[in-house]
């Protein structure tokens, strides 16, 4: 059958999707729909920032969609957070689907793809070797009966489950459970060896996806495989990234490496039933060396490797070493054996693998080092943990710019996008270079000016703001505390605290609280249920999405939390009209990634503050700050409590990176406004 000549165009199917799903088309949404369409005729990047509201999600699936079927091709649509698939599988693309059927001449196919640990391997669940319990466990009978009750369900769960899929099974089981039934891809005999290869789950999703128009996978897997000498998603020659503002932090953490003692320890159990047990046993004493050292050492970021490390990760890596040559190839006829030194030698490969890079980190030169080292761990909390080695890198601009942008048309989205105005500081962060922008403006957003040049060369790319469908000027109002003292570390000064209770008693409860510690937001919780009647809720005494229900349920009610509420709540209506900050959300002074990769900017003569610290607080500024608008009815107040952002002088960058509310540091303004929403809400 010839290929069709005759498809129609991007907004031609836009607004014959938008129609069938009974929506209508929004400014912002027609012209990313477009941009798009044009980045995969040219094949630049684009970098798209599209406020709540605007129909994204269609913006971007249209023109995909359109393309995969004409070109008869894959593309992936990654996202950073499970919500967001479930979106768009469960939702957006099967209404997408079937709307474009007509126009397009067959059904649209799209399949969700996730990393091979997500998925129950038959295998290992049938006759694979259990790993031992960890320390702790062997010590705790309650803790290996509940692990064996939770490995009783997931045998019972394979014979219903049609996936395989953890994020299925409800209620789920323990990380260590899972690992009992699961294998990662360098743990895993693959298809043709596995005597239950054709049944395998993983192995399913991924055929399912090699044969979809679209693809929909998360950042972390994304970094896999570009961090991998594999291939594990489809081949494609369109990624679209949402959630971009994300996708630094999830290839970071992806690309991170741990070495503890348990590790080590469990590497030298899998190959001692396997060969020598003196080889073993080397590897063995080395952890029992490793252990005592890491107890003794305090916790941190290690800027030069302490002089006992010196000897204990040289003595884990050449262990490793000789295991794994006396392991030999896992060639073998017998299938269990296969199977054992197959789950032997990756572990082996992760301890020898770290121990190499941890050694290799450090550098003369802090201008160039890669990786920053540190310890974790406390064994004398109320929830002990026990010591690990970790080395993450201090950029991954150059990963993303070699094996995502040099391979694939990337289109990058999300709300939040432009910090300071400008799409470059992200930019930078992915390995876009500044001078290969050219940045487009809708009108009433903040973005109109072409990045700076600079000598940099790199992937052609364009940034344009769509602007949101919300008047965020008429709608909200940005209140700065500026009479408020500059935050200290002894929690909540009782100035603040008067603020806060004056500001939600205005508001009639409706009050999200976004606090930069958890010890602040119980702090916080506290003094509020001592001062008001409304209702208090605070993120940790439940599941956190039943707190978002009940916050939802109840307009009276106040949620108080951290990180995720920064980023994660969804709540229109009049129940949220008042949104707090306690303090600008910068990265921890002693948080060891940021805190290396700002010496190493100021090294290259940079200003590490900015460039890292600075940029960390408005991208999660602007996350929490969004809370207020999500829908174009909503209306209330969002209020920061640090005097900083009116005050100091990178307050301007800041306040660059938000909505353009309209602002006031007056009181009496915040509150007579919020008592006026008050008033008019329904009861």
């Amino acid at each position: 059958m010839p290929a069709r000549t005759d498809f129609p165009g991007v907004l031609e199917l836009l607004t014959h999707a938008v129609e069938s799903v009974g929506g209508a088309e929004r400014p912002g949404q027609v012209k990313m729909a477009d941009a798009v369409g044009h980045a995969i005729r040219t094949g630049e990047h684009l970098a798209v920032q599209a406020g709540t509201g605007t129909g994204k999600s269609l913006a971007y699936l249209v023109p995909a969609i359109r393309h995969a079927v004409e070109k008869d091709t894959t593309v992936v649509v990654s996202t950073a957070t499970i919500a967001l698939q479930r979106q768009l599988v469960d939702r957006d693309l099967p209404r997408v689907a079937k709307a474009l059927k007509k126009p397009l001449g067959r059904t649209p196919t799209f399949a969700i793809l996730k990393g091979r640990r997500n998925y129950l391997c038959l295998h290992r669940l049938d006759t694979g070797p259990a790993d031992e319990p960890d320390d702790a466990q062997l010590f705790d009978p309650f803790a290996v009966s509940r692990l064996g009750k939770e490995i009783t369900r997931l045998h019972e769960w394979s014979s219903d489950t049609e996936t395989g899929d953890r994020d299925e099974l409800v209620p789920g089981v323990s990380d260590q459970a899972w690992r009992q039934v699961s294998v990662t891809a360098k743990e895993c005999l693959g298809a043709a060896r596995c005597p239950i290869g054709t049944d395998c789950f993983a192995e399913r999703a991924r055929a399912e996806a090699g044969k979809a128009d679209v693809v929909v996978t998360n950042h972390a897997l994304l970094a896999i495989d570009a961090l991998q000498g594999y291939q594990v998603l489809p081949e494609h020659d369109l990624v679209v990234i949402d959630e971009a503002h994300d996708l630094v932090d999830r290839v970071t953490s992806v690309a991170t490496g741990e070495l503890t003692t348990a590790m080590v320890a469990a590497a030298a159990r899998r190959c001692g039933r396997l060969m020598d047990a003196a080889v073993a046993d080397r590897l063995l004493e080395a952890s029992d060396g490793l252990a005592l050292i890491l107890d003794d050492l305090p916790a941190g970021r290690m800027d030069t490797l302490p002089q006992p490390l010196k000897g204990a990760i040289p003595a884990v890596r050449d262990a490793a070493k000789e295991c794994l040559t006396t392991l030999g190839s896992d060639r073998k006829e017998d299938v269990e054996e296969a199977t054992a030194r197959k789950l032997a030698r990756s572990l082996l490969e992760e301890v020898h693998d770290t121990a190499v890079r941890l050694l290799d980190a450090y550098t003369d030169d802090q201008a160039h080092q890669r990786d920053v080292v540190w310890l974790t761990g406390d064994r004398y909390s109320a929830n002990p943990r026990p010591p690990a080695l970790k080395v993450a890198p201090l950029g991954v601009a150059g990963l993303l710019r070699e094996r995502v942008f040099n391979l694939h048309t990337t289109v990058l989205t999300s709300a939040t996008l432009t910090l300071g105005g400008t799409f470059d500081t992200m930019a930078r962060q992915w390995g876009l270079p500044p001078s290969g922008a050219r940045v487009e403006k809708s009108p009433g957003t903040a973005t109109d000016k072409q990045a700076p040049a600079d000598e940099e060369t790199g992937p052609k790319w364009t940034g344009l703001d769509v602007g949101s469908p919300f008047d965020h000027r008429r709608n909200g109002i940005l209140y700065v505390a500026k009479h408020l003292p500059a935050p200290g570390r002894d929690g909540l000064a009782e100035s603040t605290m008067d603020e806060l209770a004056e500001l939600v008693e205005a508001a009639g409860g409706r009050t999200l609280g976004l606090f930069s510690s958890m010890r602040a937001a119980k702090q916080a919780s506290e003094a509020m249920r001592e001062r008001l009647e409304h209702p208090i809720l605070c993120q940790g005494e439940d599941a956190t999405p039943l707190l978002v229900r009940k916050f939802t349920d109840d307009p009276r009610t106040c949620l108080f939390g951290t990180l995720t509420l920064w980023q994660g709540v969804d709540v229109p209506g009049p129940s949220l009209q008042l949104v707090v900050v306690d303090r600008l959300p910068f990265p921890r002074p002693d948080d060891p990634v940021s805190s290396a990769r700002q010496r190493a900017v100021e090294a290259r003569g940079g200003n590490g503050f900015l460039t890292v610290a600075a940029t960390h607080a408005a991208l999660l500024l602007a996350q929490g700050t969004g809370r207020l608008h999500r829908s174009v009815t909503d209306r209330g107040v969002v209020a920061v409590l640090d005097s900083r952002l009116a005050t100091a002088r990178y307050g301007g960058f800041l306040r660059a990176s938000l909505a353009p509310f309209w602002p006031t540091t007056d009181p009496q303004v915040a509150r007579a406004a919020l008592k006026r929403l008050d008033a008019a809400a329904p009861a």
